[in-house]
């Protein structure tokens, strides 16, 4: 464990950065990337942080930047983000013999067998901007949580060039960088426990290293104690090349207007089910239990929500029998008369495709159909575009979808929206 050393690569203000992938004219500018429904800015460009934007407000409180800052927003374009991730995550892992894909715009990478950490950063930063056109930092550390921290003094600083290692440092620099770092910056310390370690007195990163590890450990969690040993260097957290398989799925959106019919809720409650079952398939699972959940704004004159679990006789990922389910579920929890803002489906019970239990309540064949169906749809749906084949009982004009008014194209995931390049 000694020898450990890990780098955590992180995009820069990432869906920010895709959106200006495909559209330049976005670069030097203030840009914001809105959460669904247009709500809340979930990504920002240094130069809307520059003007004041901050992270997570409701738009409309800094829509008047558009007029007086030129401030930029774009709807949030996943299907964009998650393609730009897998090849960024694609190509990072070949740089190292260990890679955990940590979200969407980050991952670590075990660079501790390697000879020259710092160049393999330096390196990777080069080859992910010229071959997929994102910016990403590097920070180099002995633990993971070290490495968290070094990103952000990466990402903050810079005439260290986007690479940081402080592995570099001395005993002594190591020492004043943690003192300058407030402790609710450490990699797991919210705000709740922030608040609990200040009326103990620790204020820094310093602080919390130099602290009782045994002592916090018990009052609080092991995980607090690992936390502290990290900030000492000390590799306490490995790389999880695989991650868990989901023990629960769950699709949820508000809508973009308010729905009051039985017939648009379950269109939007089957659509749900659906993008449900796309994520079962791929993390090749199946589930036995279905529910859905509905609600009104908690703003509304007259609220209402209310959900339904039903248990299905045996496990199974097909789309139509899980959507079928969905609105047998809707059907007994709706009631007339009510403004309806938010619907979700969930899936519990998710277990492991391959060596589940087959039960005798499983029509002969049904299982080999459906499996060929299923594969058939994704295949489809894969190489000409998510909902190029869908469900009828999705519906077709779909009023209730979320606001996306400023939705760039799917540049990467369907063919009528490719860029084009003029001469």
């Amino acid at each position: 464990m000694s020898n450990a050393k890990y780098a955590l690569i992180d995009c820069n203000n990432f869906y920010v950065s895709c959106e200006r992938l495909f559209d330049p004219k976005l670069e030097g500018k203030p840009v914001v990337v809105l959460s669904n429904n247009d709500g809340c800015v979930v990504s920002r460009s240094n130069e809307a942080k520059e003007i004041g934007v901050p992270m997570g407000v409701p738009y409309f409180k800094v829509a008047y930047l558009e007029k007086q800052k030129g401030l930029i927003a774009r709807s949030s374009n996943y299907p964009l983000y998650g393609e730009m991730s897998s090849r960024v995550m694609k190509m990072l892992g070949e740089f190292a013999p260990g890679q955990e894909v940590y979200s969407i715009d980050e991952c670590f990478l075990a660079v501790g067998g390697l000879p020259d950490a710092v160049a393999t950063g330096r390196e990777l930063k080069a080859a992910v901007k010229q071959s997929l056109g994102l910016p990403v930092c590097v920070g180099i550390a002995p633990s993971k949580t070290l490495a968290k921290l070094s990103n952000n003094i990466a990402k903050s600083t810079a005439r260290f060039g986007g690479v940081f290692d402080y592995t570099a440092l001395s005993s002594e620099k190591q020492t004043q960088v943690l003192k300058a770092m407030s402790a609710s910056k450490v990699w797991g310390i919210g705000r709740n426990l922030t608040e609990k370690l200040q009326s103990r007195g620790i204020y820094t990163a310093y602080d919390l290293r130099e602290s009782d590890a045994e002592q916090l450990g018990k009052l609080f969690s092991v995980v607090l104690k690992r936390t502290i040993l990290e900030l000492r260097g000390q590799a306490c957290i490995g790389l999880e090349q695989v991650g868990e398989a989901r023990k629960q799925i769950l699709s949820s959106r508000s809508f973009g207007r308010n729905v009051f019919e039985l017939a648009e809720l379950e269109e939007a409650v089957a659509q749900y089910a659906t993008r449900a079952c796309e994520k079962l398939r791929r993390d090749r699972s199946v589930t036995s239990e279905v529910q859905v959940s509905v609600r009104t704004s908690a703003y509304a004159d007259s609220t209402f929500a209310d959900s339904k679990v039903i248990a299905l006789p045996y496990a199974t990922d097909d789309t139509m029998l899980l959507v079928k389910t969905a609105i047998q579920a809707l059907r007994s929890v709706y009631q007339k008369g009510y403004t309806y803002q938010k619907a979700s489906v969930s899936f519990g019970k998710v277990q492991p495709k391959e060596g589940r239990q087959i039960s005798l309540f499983t029509p002969s064949g049904a299982d080999e159909k459906s499996e060929k169906m299923m594969k058939a749809l994704d295949a489809a749906n894969s190489r000409w575009g998510r909902g190029t084949i869908f469900l009828a009982a999705e519906g077709i004009e779909k009023p209730w979808q979320m606001k996306a008014e400023h939705k760039s194209p799917a540049y990467t995931s369907n063919w009528n929206e490719l860029p084009i390049v003029k001469a």
